[in-house]
């Protein structure tokens, strides 16, 4: 009997139900049923979130559960925490822009909301900036752009780290312009920076690209402005200290 429920299940892709059959006790038939499913649906989300994280490339495991919200964070509004932390903006398909000195609690906000993302089942993705150049940059010289752009297809929420920290040459500028105006009010993108919009000619050649995309950007978003001191840089004179 075990061997032919665990031949129908794999028929039917329940993977999780013949290992719970003996779990459930004492139920009707119709409650038995109503378990064994239940608990298949759990299992694949668990999956699910799983594959969305191993997928999104994150640099740590920090998470919004670990987030300091600091004094030093500003705040458009009173309800911009709740619509981060709630991932609210994405389906409506709102940019989040972080701007601040290094070191206070950008990056860690920004994977902590994406981690979030996976978990709400909003397929994400973690990029560094100067990375993401690089790769539109290789791809456009061997014409696999598209191809390429086609990765993002059922993205929803995508990560761009550290703009600002790399110039780009005028080819990447144009390429990055493009991808972000492709993402334009039908994906979410999060931008930690630590330069003001007044200083992104530094990265990007065009004066009137940067003004284009930063009108992209800044239309239907969330803006973040972080000030003081660097906890690596407060950690680390701390230990140096004692």
């Amino acid at each position: 009997m075990n061997n032919q429920l665990d031949d129908l299940c794999k028929s039917l892709h329940l993977t999780h139900v013949a290992r719970q059959v003996n779990e459930i006790k004492d139920e009707s038939k119709e409650a038995f049923i109503i378990s064994l499913l239940q608990h298949e649906i759990n299992c694949r989300e668990t999956v699910k979130i799983e594959r969305f994280q191993k997928s999104a490339k994150f640099p740590s495991q920090k998470s919004l559960d670990q987030y300091e919200w600091h004094q030093h964070i500003k705040l458009p509004t009173a309800e911009t925490r709740n619509e981060l932390e709630s991932c609210a903006f994405i389906p409506r398909a709102e940019n989040v822009v972080l701007v601040g000195s290094p070191g206070t609690g950008k990056t860690h906000l920004a994977i902590g909301i994406g981690r979030k993302a996976c978990e709400l089942g909003y397929e994400t993705r973690f990029l560094p900036v100067s990375d993401l150049v690089i790769e539109l940059e290789k791809h456009w010289r061997s014409h696999t752009l598209e191809l390429f752009k086609k990765r993002f297809d059922k993205v929803k929420c995508i990560i761009l780290d550290e703009m600002g920290y790399v110039p780009f040459t005028k080819d990447g500028s144009e390429l990055l312009f493009q991808l972000i105006s492709d993402w334009y009010e039908t994906k979410s993108v999060i931008i930690t920076s630590n330069l003001e919009f007044s200083q992104w000619n530094r990265v990007f050649v065009d004066t009137r690209l940067t003004a284009a995309l930063v009108d992209r950007l800044i239309h239907h978003a969330h803006i973040l402005s972080f000030t003081g001191e660097s906890y690596r840089l407060k950690n680390a004179l701390s230990n140096t200290s004692k």
